[in-house]
């Protein structure tokens, strides 16, 4: 379980990938003092399982099924990626609860900068709008975010980032037609099966 809250921005630096796997080294100079072999890290949003760890950086295993599903399939060399250890129940808990289980992969439809915050606009798959509500929590590459609009006709979210939140992760990266993954609130889904099965 997560906050998304990022820790660290980290780097991508090497990629092996066979027919129904692939191995990300993901250097993490910041937290790498934090992370032990079998620990859980959200990368971008994405629970993986570090299987090997050095003074500077961790290795992670990436089924293909996870590729096709996520952005990960966008990443490469030298990527920047948002990271996250798993939470720790006497801590606060600043975000929301996120499982690094990604729902769906949103599109980036436009960055619009202001003043003092960035509005940022994604178009998120049809299934998924029905969990999303105003003034709500969404995890965008896991980072835990505040639903700022919804547009139901064309499935469009805005959130708005503050500087603090584009200086410390990725989505500063993000440009139109950017892949983003997305986990909504599980709350929305245990609700909604609740609903449905409650008279059966």
């Amino acid at each position: 379980m997560f906050t998304g809250l990022i820790a660290e921005l980290g780097t991508i630096t090497d990629i092996k990938k066979d027919e129904t796997s692939a191995v990300f080294t993901i250097s993490a100079p910041a937290l790498i003092g934090e992370i032990k072999l079998g620990d859980s890290i959200a990368v971008n949003g994405v629970c993986l399982t570090a299987t090997k760890v050095t003074d500077t950086d961790f290795t992670a295993d990436v089924m293909i099924q996870t590729l096709s599903l996520t952005s990960l399939s966008e990443i490469s060399i030298g990527s920047p990626v948002n990271l996250e250890l798993a939470a720790k129940l006497n801590d606060r808990m600043g975000g929301h609860l996120v499982q690094g289980h990604v729902d769906g992969v949103a599109t980036v439809i436009s960055l619009t900068s202001g003043t003092n915050w960035t509005q940022f606009d994604i178009r998120v798959p049809n299934h998924l709008i029905k969990y999303i509500v105003n003034q709500g929590s969404i995890c965008l590459d896991g980072v835990s975010l505040t639903v700022g609009k919804i547009d139901d006709a064309s499935d469009v979210v805005t959130v708005w980032l503050i500087p603090e939140t584009l200086e410390r992760t990725n989505l500063s990266t993000k440009k139109p037609d950017s892949l983003i993954n997305v986990e909504v609130d599980v709350l929305a889904k245990y609700v909604e099966r609740l609903l449905n099965k409650g008279d059966k």
